[in-house]
């Protein structure tokens, strides 16, 4: 059975910071990441790393958020710096095509 545990996000303020993690179980994917959705909007990939380390990012985000991956834990990391009103979404997480029904809820707003 796959499962996926989120965590990390929450209200913040524009400028600010924060840090989502997800445990993958069940599923071991070459490649781990994340996406994102606004209600009544198409989702968008955050970004996303493979087992070596490459990482691939969204254009909205580079330079700000930076993926990590602990392949023997099997989770993956997203710090989210410099957070912009833009960036408020609900993140799930991803192990290749399977995607966490959950996510996460990250509110930018002063």
């Amino acid at each position: 059975q796959v499962q996926f545990v989120e965590s990390g996000g929450g209200l913040v303020q524009p400028g600010g910071s924060l840090r989502l993690s997800c445990a993958a179980s069940g599923i071991y994917s070459h490649n781990m990441g994340w996406y994102r959705q606004v209600p009544g909007k198409q989702s968008e990939r955050v970004a996303q790393i493979t087992r070596d380390g490459s990482t691939n990012y969204a254009d909205s985000v580079k330079g700000r958020f930076t993926i990590s991956r602990d392949n023997a834990k099997n989770t993956v990391s997203l710090q989210m710096n410099n957070l912009k009103p833009e960036d408020t979404a609900v993140y799930y997480c991803n192990a290749g095509f399977m995607m966490s029904d959950k996510g996460t809820l990250v509110t930018v707003s002063s």
